[in-house]
């Protein structure tokens, strides 16, 4: 039988879990700081190895215009 829990497959599951904190973290701090609560709850439900916060910050995050919000 297959050993699911072998040093090989430890090594892929930390490095998926670091990748997934990166991207989801990226994207959370700027729902939050954009003010767009349902993403924010969306991107912090559902896990999905950096997926849906890639599409987020490249498709539907508020583009950045260089002005400082007083």
């Amino acid at each position: 039988m297959y050993n699911l829990l072998s040093t090989q497959n430890v090594y892929l599951l930390v490095l998926l879990a670091i990748w997934e904190m990166i991207w989801k973290g990226m994207a959370l701090w700027k729902a939050a700081r954009n003010g767009q609560q349902f993403w924010f709850i969306v991107l912090l439900v559902i896990n999905s190895l950096g997926i849906l916060p890639i599409l987020y910050l490249r498709f539907f995050s508020l583009k950045e215009t260089g002005k400082k919000k007083v």
